[in-house]
């Protein structure tokens, strides 16, 4: 049986835009107190402004989690102003998709400086606070969802540092799973397949035209859709613990 999300603090990071604005909305949806967290402090406002127009309640944190004080300060901000923190999404990351050879190196620096050290600095500092709401609070089990993509499992030729990044996190995950999972902090992986966000629009021109051919004609998923599977992980009874989900449009083939 589900349960709702009442009585407890979410934190979600790359907030801003795309899947980490749809959760942070839909966990408030859900109950939760939420600190959203991203550079783009006037997103993160407006979103705060929909949260609280719809009864919720949302700390804006800005915040770069490349800096591993930022990412201590953004989750240490949301204990203080909320006294706990229950589920934590690490969502924030850049997909800079182009062949190795040649490759601008700091696109490669980018994506690993956020899609692997931002989360595990987000990671890092929110397991104290997560594993002493598993301790206790209304619920008595604390969620850290990684959100990954389709490319943590197929590596592809034109993404191969992308791919190096998510296959990371999903290794990150299950080690940690099995290091926590005794202490109810459950650890989940989601991995996407294409979803209509800005992501593609980081990349270089030439990059984003190949993109767009590649999916041209295919119906992608929103960011809701994403959004309501994190809501289904989240919400799940104490015993349940529902460890990746891989989640591709119909239409996506690999």
């Amino acid at each position: 049986m589900a349960q709702g999300l009442d009585g407890t603090v979410a934190l979600v990071t790359g907030a801003s835009s795309g899947i980490g604005y749809a959760t942070a909305l839909h966990l408030a949806g859900l109950g939760a107190r939420v600190a959203v967290v991203a550079r783009r402090r006037e997103r993160l406002a407006e979103l705060a402004g929909r949260i609280a127009d719809a009864g919720g309640e949302a700390l804006v944190v800005e915040s770069d989690v490349t800096s591993e004080q930022a990412a201590r300060d953004a989750v240490d901000a949301a204990v203080q102003r909320f006294g706990r923190l229950d589920t934590v999404v690490a969502n924030a990351g850049v997909m800079l998709l182009g062949p190795i050879v040649d490759a601008p190196v700091p696109e490669w620096e980018r994506m690993v400086q956020l899609n692997v050290l931002g989360l595990l600095y987000t990671s890092h500092a929110a397991l104290p606070h997560l594993l002493s709401a598993a301790d206790g609070g209304p619920r008595s089990v604390a969620d850290l969802v990684l959100v990954s993509s389709v490319a943590g499992r197929v590596a592809r030729s034109g993404s191969g540092v992308y791919n190096l990044t998510k296959h990371g996190v999903g290794a990150f995950a299950e080690s940690l799973r099995q290091e926590v999972t005794r202490r109810h902090v459950r650890v989940s992986l989601i991995e996407p397949g294409a979803v209509k966000t800005e992501l593609s629009s980081h990349n270089r021109p030439e990059i984003q035209e190949q993109n767009r051919a590649r999916w041209e004609g295919m119906e992608r998923m929103e960011a809701e859709d994403i959004a309501d599977a994190i809501g289904y992980v989240v919400t799940r009874p104490r015993r349940v613990a529902i460890n990746e989900v891989l989640i591709r449009p119909t239409e996506q083939e690999g």
